[in-house]
């Protein structure tokens, strides 16, 4: 697969995933009786997940018979990750995904949902926090309290040493766009539920 040099990295790899997701949805429809093989299935959870349609990835999981779980070890591993994400536990998402040791296929995908899971937690401290303490940042983003410290500075963040406190800076606002309601309602979901936790 031959990529343009002039796209982001992020972007090549946001469309190879699309690509994956579409021939691993394709590879279930044309499998034999409709069944596809544990690899296929381990492959579509990650990835489901990385879209962040936690529906898919619960109905998938669910029709998956108790002989495809245990084929694939990384099915249930899998799952766990995706657990913490509908629990929306931060910290538990970044445990789960290091827990485990991912084949080749599903390695780079739970790297691009970590990478992911960790702009979502800067962006909804960003929006929710006028100052938190460094030690709870830094759960939220998977990192050291030292290098989260040192990330959101670089980015004109402002961080107190002596309070240990760590200050967002506000995101611009967005620009008006017309968003459909569903997308609304799902981030002001995550919003809400993030500041419960």
């Amino acid at each position: 697969l031959l990529l343009g040099s002039n796209m982001p990295a992020a972007v090549i790899m946001e469309e190879n995933f699309d690509k994956l997701l579409e021939q691993c949805e394709a590879q279930e429809l044309e499998a034999p009786g409709g069944i596809a093989t544990p690899q296929v299935y381990a492959q579509l959870l990650v990835l489901y997940l990385l879209h962040n349609d936690i529906v898919k990835t619960i109905a998938l999981f669910e029709v998956l018979s108790t002989c495809c779980i245990q084929a694939n070890p990384e099915i249930p591993a899998i799952w766990t990750v995706g657990q913490r994400i509908w629990q929306r536990d931060f910290p538990g998402i970044y445990t789960a995904i290091a827990a485990y040791q991912w084949t080749d296929t599903i390695l780079p995908v739970m790297e691009a949902l970590r990478e992911s899971t960790r702009q979502r937690a800067y962006s909804l401290v960003a929006q929710a926090y006028t100052s938190i303490t460094a030690e709870d940042f830094a759960a939220f983003v998977g990192y050291s309290v030292e290098e989260a410290v040192k990330g959101v500075v670089s980015q004109g963040w402002q961080a107190d040493p002596t309070t240990r406190m760590v200050m967002p800076k506000k995101p611009d606002p967005p620009p008006v766009s017309l968003v459909p309601n569903e997308q609304q309602l799902a981030r002001l979901t995550d919003y809400v539920a993030f500041l419960e936790n």
